[in-house]
């Protein structure tokens, strides 16, 4: 008797812990908080020091942080900083931080991260201009190859992220010091992260989130409606009325520091004429790329900055239109009969390249192939994949489309070193302009800012006259996401997405 009774209660006392154990994972379930994101740029790798998604995705922090509101710079793993003489740095680094892994951040791991970055990606190398280093506690101490001002505004570029770098495969799964932690990563796809419950700065709010990828806007536009994204980069330009209509969706455009621009190939004969740029500067029509194109998400650029910049010059109007363009071929010793330009009385075939993450830029480069058609010219258009080392490596193209962020750290210095100097690693149009490479390197020994600002000015006149590039329209940064989603921020530098403060309602 006793026994049955023992294994009664032993039978009841089952039954009891399996509910609560189901009960437990049931309130575990309700209380998960996840979220969807869908980007249009798609990740090979998830190196920090190569790509720009782990910052993005909140895995990895830089010493210096870009403020999106005001446009400067702010500590963020460094909390200061201080020189006398813009060469000799010394950087705090941010107490009581640790890596996803556990181990602490020291002067000794920033110093050996900034290595690994500079050697693994020449243009971090570059930019940071960096003699040596000496770590000492939560004291590092940076020497630049010459006087470098500017030197901690190139420290937020993302690819100059802090890692951990003993730990294994960084490629698929990096070690930071942010709020989320890599759980898995498909090249190409997706990437997943998990919440860093002893991140420095408070835990997320969000258990875990998937950073995706995919370059269709309307398949971004349809995992948003059918609740497989909450929150999507770039939706159709044609479904943001309609978006806005609609209570469950908030739609955010915030015009960014990116500028989109025309790219040509100096190194060809044809483009090494100066006349020859200016014809197709004015060929191309900025209104209609930014009112029939991008309906009206964007603004027409003078030059490559936006005109808040102190830096940014007044430039000179410039003539526009087919006439003005066929004026240019005439002064570049093509012959223009009829409306028809031809040289040596052969047409003149010319190869347009693009990538699909910029729809706009199908789009754009069909009208520009129908605009130089009717003044003799044929363009033929390919979409590529690895573009920009494409650009840089190959030679077989002679336009280009691209679309940089050209100002994500309040300077001007970083732009005009990798886009115009012989060796610049986004220096796609092969500029190799002595003149213009003498005023950036007496940009980079000044110290004091208004000489700094004239000298930007300088600069940016000297490459507007020169027509290197053609700077188009400054793109809004377009965002759609479910009003489940709270505190939220459409970051005009496009660094700073998933966040410890971000958070998802329940259903």
């Amino acid at each position: 008797m006793r026994r049955t009774k023992l294994i009664s209660l032993l039978f009841i006392s089952c039954i009891i812990f399996i509910l609560a154990a189901c009960s437990s994972e049931s309130e575990n379930k309700e209380d998960s908080k996840e979220l969807h994101f869908l980007f249009n740029f798609v990740s090979q790798t998830i190196d920090p020091n190569l790509d720009y998604t782990p910052l993005r995705a909140g895995v990895t922090e830089t010493l210096v942080k870009f403020n999106d509101e005001d446009l400067t710079i702010e500590p963020w793993l460094a909390d200061k900083w201080e020189s006398v003489d813009g060469q000799n740095w010394l950087f705090h680094i941010r107490e009581n931080v640790t890596f996803q892994n556990g181990k602490p951040l020291t002067a000794e791991a920033v110093k050996a991260s900034l290595e690994r970055a500079m050697g693994v990606n020449p243009g971090v190398e570059q930019v940071l201009n960096i003699d040596h280093m000496e770590a000492k506690g939560q004291d590092l101490t940076i020497v630049t190859k010459q006087p470098f001002p500017q030197f901690p505004s190139e420290l937020v570029h993302p690819n100059a992220s802090i890692i951990e770098v003993t730990a294994q495969d960084p490629e698929k799964k990096p070690i930071g010091t942010g709020p989320f932690k890599v759980e898995s990563f498909i090249a190409g796809s997706s990437l997943e992260v998990k919440r860093y419950n002893d991140y420095w700065d408070g835990a997320a709010k969000l258990e875990r989130a998937f950073f995706e990828f995919n370059e269709d806007e309307n398949a971004r536009l349809s995992a948003l409606k059918s609740g497989g994204a909450d929150i999507v980069y770039r939706p159709p330009m044609s479904s943001l009325a309609d978006l806005e209509k609609d209570e469950n969706y908030q739609v955010e455009s915030v015009v960014g520091v990116r500028t989109h621009e025309l790219i040509y190939n100096t190194e060809h004969e044809i483009f090494k004429n100066e006349s020859v740029r200016k014809a197709f500067d004015a060929l191309v029509n900025r209104e209609e790329l930014m009112n029939n194109i991008m309906l009206g998400q964007a603004k027409i650029a003078e030059g490559p900055f936006l005109p808040n910049f102190a830096f940014t010059p007044d430039y000179p109007s410039k003539d526009t239109g087919q006439e003005a363009a066929l004026e240019w071929f005439r002064k570049a010793g093509y012959d223009v009969n009829n409306g028809k330009v031809t040289k040596d009385g052969k047409n003149v075939d010319l190869k347009l390249v693009i990538y699909n993450s910029r729809v706009e830029f199908t789009v754009f480069a069909q009208v520009l192939q129908s605009q130089a058609k009717e003044i003799g010219i044929n363009i033929s258009i390919e979409v590529l994949e690895n573009y920009e080392d494409y650009l840089i490596n190959q030679d077989n193209w002679d336009l280009g489309m691209y679309s940089p962020l050209i100002s994500p750290r309040g300077d001007a210095s970083y732009f005009l070193n990798v886009s115009f100097k012989p060796n610049g690693s986004l220096n796609f149009s092969k500029v190799n302009d002595p003149e213009l490479t003498a005023i950036i390197e007496e940009l980079d020994r000044t110290i004091e800012e208004s000489e700094r600002t004239e000298l930007i000015k300088q600069a940016l006149l000297y490459i507007d006259n020169k027509t290197y590039y053609s700077y188009l329209v400054h793109p809004n940064v377009v965002v759609a996401y479910n009003k489940r989603i709270s505190n939220w921020n459409t970051s005009k530098s496009e660094y700073y997405m998933l966040t410890n403060k971000l958070d998802v309602q329940g259903k």
